[in-house]
This record gives C-alpha cells, sequence and structure tokens, in this order.
C-alpha cells in the first residue's frame, strides 16, 4: 500500500461537539459540511471522524449498536456520502473509526448473544459462568451478570460495551464485512480503536492486582493471537488505498514495533501514550507535577525507536485527554504556549494530528459539581479514587483530569453558544466560559494568533521534505525547561526550540552548531520589529550564538544549509 499519509496532517472530529448544522444543539454532518472549507484553510489534508455510527452513548459513540449506518442525531448515510464527496472535492482524506473490541449491549448481536448458547451469535461475546478478577477501565469489575442468559459477560470498559469473542471466526468475518462496507464507499482508513485488547488468553486467568483498574491487563494487552487477527484485517485494505492506524493503550515502543514493522506488520501507525503522561502516573486523575523531562524521553525514545523502521503518529490532544494547554502549558501565557505547543510537536518525524478546538487554544472546562459532567470515566474515577477527600479536591482532580474537558462544544465565535448553535437552542453540554476571547472569529481576524499560528507551521512543514523526512536528533535531554531537537535531510537543517518555563532562562545552542548563520523563519515572539510568524527567505538572519535569553514559553524555529 501507498504512503501518502506521510506528508499529511489530519483533524480529529468529535462530531457531538463540533459544529450544529440543524439547530438541535448537537453537532452534526451538516455542520461538519459547512466546515470544511474553514479545515482546509487551516492547512489539515484529512479528517479523523471518531464515532458517527448509531450508539445510545453510553460511551458517547464508542459503543456502537450498528457499525453500517449513521447515528439519527448527526445525520444519515446519504448526507454522509455527500460529506465524503465534498471533502474529496477539496483534497481532504476522510478516515472512520474502528471500534471492534466492543460493541453497545443494544447491538442485534448482543441481544441475540444474551438468549441463550443455542443460537448463531451465541459464541459473538464472551460469557463466563464464574467470573475471573479482572477489572474493568471504566466501571467496577470486568463482568456483568445477565438476568436473560444467565451467565456473565466481559466488559473491559462501560458495562454497556460487552467485549466481541474475536476468537470466533464469525466475528473477525463480521470485521472484514464493516471494513469493506466503508472502503466501498470511498473512505480513506481507518482509526482502530483499543485494537491491541482484542485478543484474550485462552482460559481467562486471574490477573495479578498491582494497581486499580489495571488487573487482568497482562492476559488481555496484545493477546495470543493479536497478529494473527490484525493482519486478517490488513488484507482487506490491501485491495484499497488506505492506510490503519491503531490506538494501543500502555503500548510500549517494542510492542508498538511489532505492529508496525517485520513480519507481523499489520497497522500503518499507532498512537503511543507515553508523552501524554508526562503530568500523571496511568491515568490524568492520578495527577503529578509535569516534567519536561519525562516529555522529551518519552517523545525522544519513539522518534530514535521508530526512525527507518515505522512511522510516528504525533498528538498532543484528542477525545480521550483534557485539554493540553492547561496541561503543559499555562492559561496565563494562553497565545505563548499554545504556539510553543503547536511547534514542539508538529515538526516530529510523523503524521501530525490536530485535535477540534487545539488550533485556537481552547482549555479545560470547570463545572462546579460532579453530576454537570458527562463522562463515564469521569464519574468513575471521582467515585473509586481518594474518597476520603474532600469534595473540593475530589473536584479539582476531575478539572485537572476528566475527557470531557476536550468535549465542549467548538468555540467559532463570542457569541451566544459560541457559534456551535442557534441563540436559544440549548446545547447538549456546557460552552466553556471563555469562549469569547477564545474563538475561531477572533483568531481569524488576528494575525498573531495561536490559529494563525497554526496554519503557519502546517504550511511550513507540507514545504519542507526535511520536516517530514529529515532525521530527528534532540539536544541537551537533560535541560528540565527546554525541548530542543534538530531536523536534517542532505544538506538543510532545522532547529527546534521550545521553552516550557514561565520565566525568562538563558538560551544556548549545541557546541556544533555555535556559531553557523541562520534564519529565524519561526516564533511566538517578535524580535525587534519583525514577527517571525512566516519569514521569508533570505530575512531576519542571525548567528547562532549560546548567549541571550528565551522569554516564558518561546519557541523559535531556525534554518540553515550545511
Amino acid at each position: 500500500m501507498s504512503d501518502w499519509y506521510k506528508k499529511m496532517a489530519f483533524y480529529q472530529i468529535w462530531i457531538r461537539s463540533f459544529a450544529d448544522g440543524n439547530g438541535d444543539g448537537i453537532g452534526d454532518l451538516w455542520g461538519v459540511m459547512d466546515k470544511l472549507e474553514y479545515l482546509k484553510d487551516l492547512g489539515v489534508d484529512g479528517i479523523w471522524f471518531s464515532p458517527i455510527y448509531p450508539s445510545p452513548n453510553a460511551d458517547f459513540g464508542y459503543d456502537i449498536s450498528d457499525y453500517k449506518n449513521i447515528h439519527p442525531d448527526y445525520g444519515n448515510l446519504e448526507l454522509f456520502q455527500r460529506v465524503l464527496k465534498k471533502a474529496h472535492a477539496l483534497g481532504l482524506k476522510v478516515i472512520m473509526d474502528l471500534v471492534v473490541n466492543h460493541t453497545s449491549d443494544e447491538h442485534p448481536w448482543f441481544l441475540e448473544s444474551r438468549k441463550g448458547k443455542d443460537n448463531p451469535y451465541s459464541d459473538y461475546y464472551i460469557w463466563r459462568d464464574q467470573p475471573n478478577n479482572w477489572d474493568s477501565l471504566f466501571e467496577g469489575k470486568a463482568w456483568e451478570y445477565d438476568e436473560t442468559r444467565g451467565q456473565y459477560y466481559l466488559h473491559l470498559f462501560a458495562k454497556k460495551q460487552p467485549d466481541l469473542n474475536m476468537d470466533n471466526p464469525k466475528v473477525r468475518q463480521e470485521v472484514e464485512d464493516i471494513m469493506r462496507f466503508w472502503l466501498d464507499m470511498g473512505v480513506d482508513g481507518f482509526r482502530e480503536d483499543v485494537i491491541n485488547f482484542i485478543s484474550k488468553r485462552e482460559g481467562l486467568p486471574n490477573g495479578v492486582p498491582f494497581l486499580p483498574a489495571v488487573n487482568g491487563m497482562m492476559h488481555y494487552k496484545d493477546g495470543p493471537h493479536i497478529y494473527e487477527y490484525n493482519r486478517q484485517f490488513r488484507k482487506v485494505c490491501e485491495g484499497y488505498d488506505c492506510f490503519q492506524i491503531g490506538e494501543g493503550p500502555m503500548t510500549t515502543l517494542q510492542s508498538a514495533q511489532k505492529y508496525l514493522c517485520g513480519e507481523n506488520k499489520c497497522l500503518d501507525m499507532m498512537f503511543s501514550f507515553d508523552h501524554m503522561m508526562a503530568d500523571c502516573f496511568y491515568t490524568e486523575y492520578m495527577h503529578r507535577p509535569f516534567s519536561l523531562l519525562k516529555f522529551k524521553k518519552a517523545i525522544s525514545k519513539w522518534q530514535y525507536g521508530l526512525a527507518g523502521k515505522g512511522w510516528n503518529a504525533l498528538y498532543l490532544e484528542n477525545h480521550d485527554h483534557p485539554r493540553i494547554i492547561s496541561r503543559y502549558g499555562s492559561e496565563i501565557f494562553h497565545k505563548q504556549s499554545g504556539k510553543m505547543l503547536a511547534a514542539c510537536y508538529l515538526f516530529l518525524q510523523g503524521t501530525p494530528f490536530i485535535y477540534q478546538g487545539q488550533e485556537i487554544g481552547m482549555t479545560n472546562i470547570r463545572l462546579g459539581k460532579i453530576e454537570h459532567y458527562e463522562d463515564v470515566s469521569s464519574k468513575t474515577n471521582y467515585h473509586r479514587y481518594h474518597v476520603k477527600d474532600s469534595t473540593a479536591r475530589r473536584l479539582y482532580r476531575i478539572h485537572l483530569s476528566s475527557r470531557d474537558s476536550a468535549r465542549t462544544p467548538m468555540q467559532w465565535d463570542e457569541g451566544p453558544n459560541a457559534g456551535f448553535c442557534p441563540e436559544g437552542v440549548k446545547p447538549w453540554f456546557y460552552v466553556n466560559h471563555n469562549h469569547p476571547g477564545i474563538n475561531v472569529q477572533r483568531q481569524q481576524q488576528d494575525p498573531d494568533s495561536i490559529l494563525q499560528f497554526y496554519k503557519t507551521c502546517l504550511r511550513l512543514r507540507k514545504q519542507s521534505r526535511c520536516l517530514i523526512f529529515g532525521d530527528y536528533k534532540e539536544h541537551f535531554p537533560k535541560d528540565p525547561e527546554v525541548f530542543m531537537y534538530e531536523r536534517s535531510l542532505d544538506n538543510i537543517h532545522y532547529l527546534i526550540v521550545c521553552s516550557f518555563a514561565r520565566l525568562a532562562i538563558p538560551f544556548r545552542v549545541p557546541k556544533a552548531i555555535e556559531g553557523k548563520m541562520a534564519e529565524l523563519v519561526l516564533g511566538n515572539y517578535e524580535h525587534g520589529k519583525k514577527s517571525p510568524h512566516a519569514g521569508k527567505s533570505g530575512d531576519n538572519v542571525v548567528r547562532l550564538m549560546s548567549t541571550g535569553f528565551l522569554r516564558p514559553y518561546e519557541c523559535r524555529v531556525y534554518r540553515w544549509k550545511s
């Protein structure tokens, strides 16, 4: 298959909060249709749709009740085909979420399976007379008793998300049929949800508890038939010019290499989680102070580890994580840190993914009661961990960690409901109160905005083979305040300098490049009278010296020829 995805940047749409086109307070495909030109102007090359299938929304789309249709809240298949056609006409690829570790408990397969052992769907799911000791990642233990069938079913996530039995060849055939349905329609690939969980160890032995919500994972993460089953699905894609990116919770570099390289290759990219653990332990709810050293170590491990072997998926935000400025940046230095965070990852080797609202610097929402949150995992965490803490302290942890912070309505303008839905219509979820100051309309009119900076970064990346295919080298890996790395290809070099400090700090360059004449092609502060947002070739040339200072959350991108 071709590797067109390496030159692209993708935009993730969590449709329920993106844009309401029919005026009912819920984002939909009409809204997407209306915003496609905006995405094209941003500079992305493709769209990743989080699940838009029919679903009871126990986990907002990741509990699917029909894999071959569109949720009526979002439109219908005819409307999706219109969106797909328009996206392709604009030069935008479209990839779908493929969620096949589990379905909704309202899926027809499960409704039939729970009737008993003597029907064709009996073994589509994992049933046992007695449960083992595994934990669910979302809701208590991993087994739920079903009165109708008189047995327990496995659910690694929410109770309404029963796990499919991928050892059943009929289930794998169903997955192949689902993939062909969408590929035949014209979609360009799949993001495959928790794809490293789909093969469970035979006999489902008890786990060894050592952390909450992890007990049992050793028996289903990278299970015994994981590469066999994924290669089977890979063969479906070989008949189409598409690509596959996997999500692999707790995936190490070593395990990812097996999915991406060699005889077991079955994916084009894998989302890693290591760099998202720089301010927490295992989960965002177990918060720790942000560590740039931890962040840099994770980034460089994957950059070096996949160099010449696989291809990185680059991201800082998605539907499962709180907003990055609120985590790794600063809401006080909102504009500066928002731009710096963009530069720190968009120029790495790999394919960048931008989550809706990230390009304008949307931040975490802070709600006053746990009842105001919708996310099932946030509610579970609130009631499971640190229960002896005060209500205020527990809510503070939710403010830091909730997935709902990434799911507030997109902030299009400063008007009522942030332009997400019409005035007088109640949005499905709370709009962040800061939308009058942080919105697309305002930033489109401001040449110095975070939005304009993202456009410049994407344009610069697209124009440079070095920034796409060049080698990666980190400088000063032990520096606790600056992330500095170099990209090089043939005789072209880029130096990306990113300060994560809240104060001005000394600036130095590696001795190997000290004294070189370099062009400052990008920065988030004005240098002299010239803003280096989009420096033209030949101007703003400086000598790289180990003197001077970086201002709070400053970033600079230098270019030179060797």
